[in-house]
C-alpha cells in the first residue's frame, strides 16, 4: 500500500513519523511521497510583530522533517519518499503524483482543498485528519475555535476526505477533555500526539483489507448539526476589553502562538500572553478596589498579577510585552513601566 503524505505545520509531524516509522519495515506501507507547502522565508524576531523577513527560504515543518527522513532512507537502502512543494494542485502537480503510483492520501494540515482531478489518483481515496469532533468546527481553525467558545471537550477525528472540506464519513474519532487553561500551542501539541495514534488504528485496519483484497473502510456518515470555523488573521488578536474577562481570557489562549492578543498603551502595541479571570465582587469589580471602566489598569495582586476592568469582571495579566520588547513576567514589567498603573488600554 503506497502513501503519500501531505501535511505542512508542525501539528502533523507526529502522524508522518509515525508513517516514515511504519515505511521501515518489510510488508508494511511505502511512503510513496510527501506533499507539503513551497518554502517561504520567516519572519524573524520571535513574538514581535513587526515584520521582518529573512533572506534565506525556509521549509514548512513537514518539508524538514520529510527532507531528513529522505536521508536516512537513502542511508539505509529504503525506497525513498519524493518531495513535493508545488504551488497549486494543478496539471505538472498531478502528473508528478500520478508517476509515483499512490494508493492511498493521507492528509493533516496541508491547508488546501482535493479536486476530484487530483483525488482520482488515489484507488483507495483519501483520508484526513481533523482536529475537532466532526461535525463540530468544520474548518481551518478547529483548535482555536474549541478554545474561544469555552468548551469542555474537543477531539480528534480522522474522515474520509470528500469533495465538501470536512464532510466525509468518519473512520475514528477520540475525545479530548479541556480544562480551561489550554492555548493554541499546548492543544496542538496533545491533539497532535493523539492524531497519529487514531490514524495509526485507522491505517493498520486499511493495510488489513489492502492485502486481503478486500475494500477498505468506508467509515460511517456524520451525525449532528454542522458547525464551522473560520480562517484568523491578525487583526482576530485585537482585544476589545468591553467583553467579559472569560471571553478575553479565551482569545489571549487561543491565539497564543499566533496572531497573539494584543492591545493598545499609549501609542504602543502591547502584547499579553498569559491572563486568567480574577474573583471579584458581585458588581464585576475586583475586591478592595474600585471599579473601573473596561481596559483600566486597577492594580496589581501579589498571587495574580495585573488587575485590567473588563466590560464584566476583572482580568488578571501575569505575563505580557510590549511589541519592541521581550516579554517578561507582571512584576518585572512594572518595573519598566512604572505609569502603568492606573492607565487605560486600548485607546488611541
Amino acid at each position: 500500500m503506497r502513501i503519500l503524505f501531505a501535511g505542512s505545520p508542525a501539528i502533523a509531524l507526529p502522524s508522518f513519523t509515525m508513517i516514515a516509522d511504519g515505511a521501515r519495515y518489510p510488508g508494511r506501507w511505502v511512503l510513496a511521497g510527501v506533499l507539503t507547502n513551497p518554502d517561504k522565508r520567516k519572519g524573524r524576531g520571535g513574538l514581535k510583530l513587526e515584520s521582518r523577513l529573512s533572506s534565506k527560504e525556509e521549509a514548512t515543518d513537514i518539508g524538514k522533517e520529510a527532507a531528513r527522513v529522505a536521508e536516512q532512507f537513502t542511508a539505509r537502502g529504503f525506497p525513498v519518499p519524493l518531495i513535493l512543494k508545488p504551488e497549486t494542485l494543478k496539471t505538472g502537480a498531478r502528473e508528478a503524483v500520478a508517476a509515483l503510483k499512490p494508493d492511498l492520501l493521507v492528509s493533516f494540515a496541508y491547508g488546501r482543498i482535493f479536486g476530484p482531478r487530483f483525488m482520482e489518483l488515489f484507488p483507495l481515496g483519501g483520508i484526513n485528519v481533523h482536529p475537532s469532533l466532526l461535525p463540530r468546527y468544520r474548518g481551518p481553525s478547529p483548535i482555536q475555535e474549541a478554545i474561544l467558545r469555552r468548551d469542555a471537550e474537543t477531539g480528534i477525528t480522522v474522515q474520509r476526505i470528500a469533495a465538501e472540506m470536512d464532510t466525509g464519513n468518519i473512520l475514528a474519532c477520540e475525545k479530548i477533555p479541556l480544562n480551561g487553561r489550554e492555548t493554541t500551542a499546548s492543544l496542538s501539541e496533545t491533539a497532535a500526539r493523539l492524531g497519529a495514534k487514531v490514524l495509526q488504528t485507522v491505517l493498520e485496519d486499511f493495510l488489513t483489507a489492502f492485502r486481503a483484497g478486500g475494500p477498505v473502510p468506508g467509515g460511517l456518515t456524520q451525525e449532528g448539526a454542522a458547525t464551522y470555523c473560520t480562517l484568523i488573521d491578525k487583526d482576530s488578536g485585537l482585544i476589545n476589553w468591553e467583553e467579559s474577562a472569560e471571553e478575553i481570557d479565551a482569545q489571549i489562549r487561543a491565539y497564543n502562538p499566533w496572531p497573539l492578543a494584543r492591545t493598545n498603551h499609549r501609542g504602543q502595541i502591547l502584547i499579553i500572553l498569559e491572563a486568567a479571570p480574577y474573583p471579584g465582587s458581585p458588581d464585576g469589580g475586583a475586591s478592595g478596589l474600585p471599579a473601573g471602566s473596561p481596559g483600566d489598569v486597577l492594580g496589581i495582586d501579589k498571587k495574580s498579577g495585573i488587575l485590567v476592568q473588563t466590560g464584566k469582571g476583572v482580568l488578571a495579566v501575569s505575563l505580557l510585552q510590549y511589541q519592541t520588547k521581550k516579554m517578561l513576567p507582571w512584576q518585572a514589567f512594572l518595573n519598566g513601566a512604572r505609569d502603568f498603573i492606573g492607565s487605560n488600554l486600548g485607546g488611541s
